[in-house]
């Protein structure tokens, strides 16, 4: 069985990459390997910090390690949040901080509404401390001045695909799990890691 460390703590990451990738695999995450350290995350773009924290657990765990950076990047906005999308607001994982920020920052920005966007996904396979294959996910769409929708997290509830009625927050996860920008890089990521 191949072994294959997922550089995060997110369970339902963990869970999605490993109902895709099969019962070949051996998935795991940071959360059973407290002996991996997490790297400060210094890049200026997504596949940067994907490829810092895919090679610092790879220089530790034995076998090919995954991980991903992934965030929104608005036009009106030159690209922002982009890789501060989880910070934004000023602290990690303050999703109602963040999409109040968001929204203060398109309302003075000038720009017409909707506002164009997309998500980004970028992931990077590491193995013997060093990047073996990297990969990138996009969903294009536009964000809205309203929030929409319970599910999902982040700035869903303000982000409509290209295509679609619904905010990533109305669409079920189903419909949201099949066209996101991480399904897109995971997908890549997948194909390569049967070879």
């Amino acid at each position: 069985m191949r072994r294959l460390l997922i550089a995060t703590k997110n369970a339902h990451k963990t869970a999605e990459i490993r109902a895709m990738l099969g019962a070949d695999w051996e998935v795991s995450d940071l959360t059973s390997h407290p002996e991996v350290p997490a790297p400060e995350e210094t890049g200026t773009t997504f596949a940067e910090n994907a490829r810092i924290k895919a090679e610092a657990a790879s220089r530790v765990f034995s076998g090919f390690v995954l991980s991903d950076d992934s965030g929104l990047e608005v036009d009106a906005l030159g690209g922002d949040p982009g890789v501060q999308s989880a910070l934004y607001a000023g602290t990690h994982g303050d999703n109602a901080g963040n999409r109040a920020k968001l929204m203060r920052e398109l309302r003075t920005c000038g720009a017409p509404q909707p506002w164009r966007a997309r998500f980004r996904c970028a992931m990077a396979v590491a193995e013997n401390g060093r990047t073996v294959a990297e990969f990138d996910g996009r969903v294009e769409g536009q964000v809205i001045a309203e929030e929409r929708g319970a599910g999902g997290f982040g700035y869903d509830a303000l982000f409509v695909p290209d295509g679609y009625e619904g905010t990533f927050g109305e669409l079920s996860a189903e419909v949201k799990n099949k066209l996101s920008h991480r399904a897109r890089a995971m997908e890549q990521a997948g194909r390569f890691l049967k070879k």
